[in-house]
């Protein structure tokens, strides 16, 4: 067995690594002052912003320890700079280039910046290295075949001056020549812009020019054609291995990769460029996600933008290649008949500005139902495994930030199984453990220079010390280490529930998951979804990527247990925004694993590599192989563990489990000896009966992976032995629900962990009715069991006690309305709330603004409807109070179309307000009305309520305790604390919009 402190990222074990795969070197050593912990608080808990003695800052070339804006430009985005992108080492400089970059696989072309211009590459054949019965990988290295810059540009630096979503633009100067270049995923066409000389190609090898008429260019290097589109009046002269253009002086040039072949005649080649022309000059100048989670339906959609900029004319649109990952669930939009090779298999291509997704999220569940472990011998077979971890729950195996993840997540899951027996001696153990050491972590004393989290705001990163696998120095893994801390942080929260509010560690808990995977755009403390590839649909690990085949991803399912954890901590604490990004996260990055990892269609890994199961994703590839262990046990495994009610996406492809376990025990000569219990619980995903005989045949006399426990491993395998197979045909209108099949017949299972109850719809017409705090069954199996006394969502509402009713009464029409703003005396705010659709309320022509209607006093809500003028929102938050400070949101909408909104509500509350975030036009937000309704017996009767109090208005400091509710003055503008924090420079109110409300 590995020891715990190699287990992870330290190097590729067993496998003579191709050369394009070269790891990062060089790492400079950073002097660090003692001295003890600055602690910022954040309810009870706390944070030092003083770096603890002899703690690592991340490393790389020149000063980005301290200055990681070294390679930026002025025009680059503000607020912290991203990492753990597919282009990370262009900014996060490290290793054996300081100056330029590594290969940047954008797919399906990919570049490389040089001091002459920015190189482009697009294989077609892959590389293989190893056997299809050892250690293995496959890769589409970068090979050069064109460099596009300027005639005599030598620059000895590329930085960066813009991103978005999945595009970067690499910058270069010389003094005399400038060079800036927009390459982004599935981009076939790169854009660049030229001052100081001539637009210079030049190309690896005698080029053959099929094309050269006017400004638009087409040629040949070893099998890969490429058009170059020069300005309106502009010409390309070829010389040699050069083609070159003046570009009529307009400094501006298109370069694309056609998705042809050699087999491909001159005239095809012509034809497709001619069909490309109207998009050459259409620049492609902004991308942004946007999705949706749809509970009644279970469906997550999701709209990936393109913004273009008219170069010349005045089209829009461009050419877009499309992963397998969403192809397979595209609506609205056909894909051409032409594909690009990728490394991730065939890219198929649509045009225009934007194209949309949906897909089905089938649910996780808190923990598998008990129902077959519940009674006879197997009760006591699990009751003696649980009764053995009363004293040792989480069995720890170091104290850095990963094994401390890893013990909390083995005590979170002991608490789950004990509660659903009831064995409270057991589960409050285990909840203790969780509870004490997580709050050691969050909580950063005088003097602590361990157990404790600290921010950098040049990087803006929150890190944990002790670090471990180089998550100080490279920013690795945040996602893999922090994601345990959620998941734990969501169990106990289903059993302490104030534990998990803002005022004492419910905001320390937001920290981790806003560093990580920040789900919140206006949050400038963290860069928005750090670890998450958004366009890829996966995380990638190393925060600096600097490899010669691109960034990696190893454990896709630790990965996936972040997501989980958002999942369950904002069902636990209500918070459906933290929830639906989870959701969104959770269910885009269980189609990627399956495609990336598991090759669940066949179709994506190439033919002649001889393996159905990547434990790495590389941008240039893929490797069966592992960077802690050339075991095949483990190799498999890394991409099962942990196994909790988030991983059943695993088992959506029955067969492929079974294929993969096949592979393994063939590779492996036989049965894996290593991780034993891992292995057995994923066979189970796809033959239940069978991993249950093995684990019954070993007597329970193997070693468990380390953050395993017997008695959870049996649990898993008796229960799904049970149930059969996960049923991803049917999808359920509660997120914390799944369906399982056993020779026909169907379970249903769904878990509320509320203290209200619930009925659950799902969509083959089955409903099951759950108990506060219960988790049940119905169908093949009919059982319940649980504890939990949390608050969380409830959400669907249970069956009114007055059928008869069905709409609630109107309880806004003529109370009081304010706004952040109006557009002018003609549009107040009165008017969304004053019953006439010919009046309006009209804010400034700025983002964000608000509208909040007092009820005059709390009631019980039901929905709300916005009707909109034209003026529309195209994304916003309904948020709700019961005293005007402290808010929650209710709803969050990311892709509003205008028209009638229709938003459900819940619980109490007296004012309800509209966020806006994101305007659908350069107008500002326009409602011609704001409803809101109450629940069936809700009376419109305003009883005697004690006003609130405005708080003293200060101007805003630095080093100050600020409480949610407090208003501040910064720069004239009045602002709302929204949640408790220390304030630190950097954190105006106007940088924070998820501290401060501008008022």
């Amino acid at each position: 067995m590995t020891s715990p402190p190699t287990r992870r990222r330290t190097r590729l074990a067993g496998l003579a690594v191709a050369g394009a795969v070269a790891v990062g070197s060089g790492v400079l050593a950073v002097v660090v002052g003692a001295g003890t912990a600055s602690a910022a608080t954040i309810g009870a808990g706390s944070y030092t912003e003083t770096l603890p003695a002899g703690a690592k800052l991340p490393t790389g070339c020149g000063t980005i320890s301290t200055n990681p804006r070294q390679n930026v430009t002025a025009n680059a985005p503000a607020g912290a700079v991203p990492t753990n992108d597919w282009w990370s080492s262009l900014l996060f400089k490290k290793g054996d280039d300081c100056n330029f970059s590594q290969a940047l696989y954008a797919h399906p072309v990919a570049y490389r910046p040089i001091a002459s211009g920015l190189g482009l590459s697009y294989e077609q054949t892959p590389a293989i290295s190893g056997s299809p019965t050892g250690l293995g990988e496959y890769h589409y290295p970068y090979a050069q075949k064109v460099v596009a810059g300027v005639a005599g540009l030598n620059a000895p630096k590329a930085l960066v001056d813009n991103w978005t979503d999945w595009t970067v633009t690499p910058s270069w100067s010389d003094g005399t020549r400038t060079l800036k270049a927009t390459i982004g995923h599935g981009l076939p066409l790169s854009y660049y812009q030229v001052t100081g000389g001539d637009a210079l190609l030049s190309v690896t090898g005698p080029p053959t020019a099929w094309s050269n008429s006017g400004n638009r260019l087409g040629f040949s290097i070893a099998g890969q054609d490429y058009v170059a589109w020069a300005p309106a009046g502009a010409t390309w002269t070829a010389s040699g291995n050069t083609f070159r253009s003046t570009l009529a002086g307009k400094g501006y040039f298109t370069v694309g990769v056609l998705p042809t072949t050699t087999a491909d005649s001159t005239a095809a080649k012509i034809a497709l460029a001619d069909s490309w022309n109207q998009f050459a000059h259409n620049h492609v100048t902004g991308t942004r996600v946007s999705y949706s989670y749809n509970q009644n339906t279970g469906t997550v959609n999701t709209t990936y933008g393109f913004t273009t900029t008219a170069r010349e004319g005045s089209g829009s649109g461009t050419v877009i290649g499309l992963y397998p990952h969403q192809w397979r669930y595209l609506t609205g939009s056909t894909p051409s008949p032409r594909t690009y090779v990728s490394p991730r298999g065939r890219m198929k291509i649509v045009t225009g500005t934007q194209f949309q997704t949906s897909m089905k999220y089938t649910g996780v569940l808190p923990e598998i139902p008990a129902v077959a472990d519940n009674s006879g011998a197997d009760l006591t077979t699990i009751t003696n495994y649980l009764n053995a971890e009363l004293n040792n729950p989480a069995d720890f195996r170091g104290d850095d930030t990963y094994w401390t993840g890893k013990g909390l997540g083995r005590a979170a899951r002991i608490a789950e199984i004990a509660d659903q027996l009831n064995l409270t001696s057991v589960r409050d153990s285990a909840l203790r453990v969780i509870k004490t050491r997580i709050t050691d972590w969050f909580t950063a004393s005088a003097g602590k220079t361990s157990r404790l989290f600290y921010y950098d705001k040049n990087w803006g990163t929150l890190i944990g010390y002790p670090a471990s696998y180089a998550s100080d120095e490279d920013l690795n893994d945040h996602h893999f280490h922090y994601g345990y801390y959620i998941a734990a942080a969501a169990t106990l929260a289903k059993f302490d529930p104030a534990w998990a509010t803002t005022s004492q560690y419910g905001g320390m808990v937001d920290l981790l998951i806003r560093d990580a995977n920040n789900y919140d755009r206006s949050d400038t403390r963290f860069p928005y979804l750090r670890d998450f590839d958004i366009y890829a649909g996966h995380d990638w690990a190393s925060g600096h990527g600097a490899f010669g085949a691109g960034n990696n991803q190893e454990s896709s399912s630790e990965g996936q247990n972040f997501s989980n954890a958002l999942i369950q901590w904002g069902q636990a604490t209500g918070n459906t925004t933290v929830r639906d990004a989870g959701i969104w996260l959770h269910t885009t990055q269980a189609a990627a694993i399956n495609e990336y990892w598991f090759d669940v269609t066949g179709e994506n890994f190439p033919s002649q590599w001889g393996h159905n199961y990547a434990a790495i994703v590389w941008g240039s590839g893929g490797a069966y192989a592992t960077w802690f262990s050339g075991e095949h046990a483990l190799i498999v495994g890394i991409n099962m563990l942990p196994m909790t009610g988030g991983q059943l996406y695993l088992g959506d492809y029955p067969q492929s489990v079974r294929d993969t376990y096949a592979e393994l025990v063939r590779n492996n000569g036989g049965e894996p000896q290593q991780w034993r219990d891992m292995h057995w619980q994923y066979l189970a995903l796809g033959d239940g009966d069978a991993a249950l005989s093995k684990f019954r045949a070993s007597g329970g006399n193997y070693t468990s992976e380390e953050g395993e426990s017997k008695a959870h491993t049996f649990h898993w395998i008796r229960n799904l032995a049970a149930l059969g197979t996960v049923d991803k045909t049917v999808t359920a209108n509660h997120p914390l629900a799944k369906v399982f099949v056993k020779n026909g017949v169907k379970t249903y299972v769904a878990s509320n962990i509320t203290n209200s109850a619930l009925t659950v719809t799902y969509s083959d017409g089955r409903t099951l009715a759950v108990a506060a705090g219960k988790t049940a069954t119905s169908g093949g199996f009919t059982w319940s069991g649980g504890n939990a006394n949390g608050g969380g969502v409830v959400n669907p509402s249970p069956t009114p006690s007055n059928p008869g009713c069905t709409t609630g009464p109107l309880l806004s029409q003529g109370k009081t309305a304010t706004a952040s703003s109006s557009e002018n005396a003609d549009y107040p705010a009165g008017n969304a709330v004053d019953g006439n659709t010919a009046t309006r309320w009209s804010s400034a022509f700025a983002d964000p603004q608000w509208l909040q209607v007092d009820l005059g006093a709390t009631q019980n809500l039901s929905r709300a409807e916005l009707v909109w003028e034209d003026a529309y929102a195209t994304a916003y938050t309904v948020q709700t109070s019961t005293n005007g400070t402290t808010w929650a949101t209710a709803a969050t909408v990311t892709n509003g179309d205008g028209g009638t909104d229709t938003v459900t509500l819940s619980g109490n509350a007296r004012y309800v307000r509209i966020n806006g975030t994101a305007r659908a036009t350069p107008y500002g937000y326009s409602l011609f009305e704001f409803r809101v309704f109450g629940t069936c017996g809700t009376t419109t009767s305003s009883p005697t309520v004690t006003p609130t109090v405005t708080p003293g208005v200060t101007t805003w400091a630095v080093n100050t305790s600020y409480s949610p509710g407090t208003i501040v003055t910064y720069n004239g503008t009045r602002y709302q604390c929204r949640q408790a924090h220390t304030s630190i420079a950097g954190w105006e109110p106007p940088n924070v919009l998820s501290l401060w409300l501008p008022l």
